[in-house]
């Protein structure tokens, strides 16, 4: 027997993980497996008019990675696209959750909903789940008001000055992360995830121009194309490259003091860092932003800057050993 979600999960964040905890919960007094079922790629990216500007919050990898890491055994992906969505309640639990997953015990957010007859209501959804002899329990709706600030500040390091945090019962859902991403508020982001967002991909050739100033910086190129970038500006940045951990502050965007093109670069100072790691994997997790990104008259001005830069990231970087996930 198995206990059991669906949904996307697109951030895996807090409201998230209140219905992933009481899978395990539930699976663990039962003595059987947890699981969720997921899909991709995403349904907006599918079946929306703003599939070509829609940007993820996570990669299947990153997904799957963060759902194992809260006690889920399974994470099973079924590939989304027209055909899938035209299945109906009945036929995606009789298909799946009965037949192939042997789901007994569903899981559900306090407003999803699965299938095309999705102007049924949830206990309508329940009844279909009771008929084929699955027990449908529903978790209550998580907000930010829910959440222990105290820990998030310790776990995180944020000072309080650092952390301006919008509260209320019904802030917590992919899409007002996105904004917020969008927006550079990084720590409300990072507040409503419950983790610190995150960009990873390969470091690849730059202009070096960075080198010539005394802040040289790698480039990476995303290995999930469809990741949300924050909006244009400095980050202070843990960074993790070749199994270590170092602070760094990350410039998103074009670069307009060396650069008249309008193409968006993620480029990284690594503090106390000097190697050699192109074509090598980065990983960055944004702990707060800096300023917005600027045009500088010449170099010598934007090495000030980059100086200032590097001091003020030390408020959101303290040197206390913190790894990333």
């Amino acid at each position: 027997m198995v206990v059991a979600c669906t949904g996307f999960f697109d951030g895996v964040h807090r409201g998230h993980r209140a219905v992933l905890g009481e899978v395990c919960r539930i699976a663990s007094e039962k003595g059987c497996k947890s699981a969720v079922i997921t899909f991709w790629p995403h349904p907006r990216a599918v079946l929306q008019q703003d599939a070509v500007r829609f940007r993820l919050l996570n990669s299947l990898e990153e997904k799957q990675k963060l759902m194992h890491s809260l006690g889920i055994d399974d994470v099973f992906v079924l590939p989304f696209d027209k055909d899938f969505a035209k299945q109906t309640t009945e036929e995606f639990f009789r298909k799946y959750l009965k037949v192939k997953y042997a789901v007994r015990t569903l899981v559900v957010g306090y407003d999803h909903r699965v299938g095309s007859d999705v102007n049924q209501t949830q206990d309508q959804m329940f009844e279909i789940a009771r008929k084929l002899g699955i027990n449908p329990i529903r978790v209550e709706q998580f907000g930010s008001s829910d959440i222990d600030d105290s820990h998030f500040k310790e776990s995180y390091n944020f000072r309080a000055d650092n952390l301006v945090i919008t509260k209320d019962k019904n802030n917590i859902s992919s899409t007002k992360i996105r904004d917020c991403i969008s927006n550079g508020n990084i720590s409300q982001a990072n507040y409503m995830l419950g983790y610190r967002y995150g960009l990873e991909g390969v470091v690849v050739e730059g202009q070096r121009i960075g080198r010539t100033i005394g802040f040289p910086t790698a480039n990476i190129k995303l290995y999930e194309p469809l990741k949300l970038l924050p909006a244009d500006g400095v980050y202070a940045v843990w960074v993790e490259a070749q199994g270590k951990t170092y602070r760094g502050i990350t410039n998103i965007g074009t670069r307009p003091t060396v650069s008249f093109g309008s193409e968006k670069t993620i480029e990284t100072h690594i503090l106390d860092f000097d190697e050699d790691i192109y074509g090598l994997s980065l990983k960055i997790e944004l702990t707060g932003r800096l300023r917005n990104e600027q045009k500088f008259p010449s170099l010598d001005e934007l090495k000030i800057q980059l100086f200032k830069d590097r001091e003020n990231s030390l408020e959101f970087l303290p040197d206390n050993g913190i790894k990333l996930r």
